[in-house]
Order: C-alpha cells, then sequence, then structure tokens
C-alpha cells in the first residue's frame, strides 16, 4: 500500500504538484520516500537538505541528468 502513496508523490511531482509530493513523501520512513524527499528538495533548490535526504538512500545527488528523469526512474522501481 506505501508503494502506492508513494506512486501517488512521484505523479504529483511529475504534475507540479511539489507540495502534495512532499507531505507524502515526508510521512514515509522507508528509503524510496526519502529518495523521493531528496529529489523534491533537489527541484526546490534545496541543495543541502536534499543531500542530506540522499545519505539515506542508496543515491547520490548528481546521479540523474535532471530531476523529472530521476523521478521517472523511481516510478519505474515503484512500478516492478
Amino acid at each position: 500500500m506505501m508503494e502506492k502513496s508513494l506512486l501517488h508523490a512521484v505523479e504529483l511531482a511529475l504534475g507540479g504538484d511539489w507540495n502534495g509530493a512532499h507531505e507524502i513523501a515526508q510521512d514515509s520512513d522507508m528509503a524510496m520516500a526519502h529518495w523521493i524527499h531528496a529529489v523534491l528538495h533537489k527541484i526546490e533548490g534545496d541543495e543541502w537538505n536534499s543531500r542530506y535526504w540522499y545519505r539515506r538512500t542508496s543515491h547520490e545527488y548528481e546521479e540523474y541528468p535532471d530531476p523529472e528523469t530521476e523521478l521517472r526512474a523511481i516510478a519505474a522501481v515503484l512500478n516492478s
């Protein structure tokens, strides 16, 4: 069930609803939620906070060329 919620957060982020996506991501302690949280702060331009959340995942700030590509990668993992 949580994966479905996280997928919804990714969909919201891709649709431009940063706040809606952020609310979902910050309510979970799953690594996938931390990854989403990291990307959201990257989108926001808050590099320090973004890097903080990346440290709680197996991913790195520089791993993806842009946030949209990264969000699509997250969605692919959640859908697998």
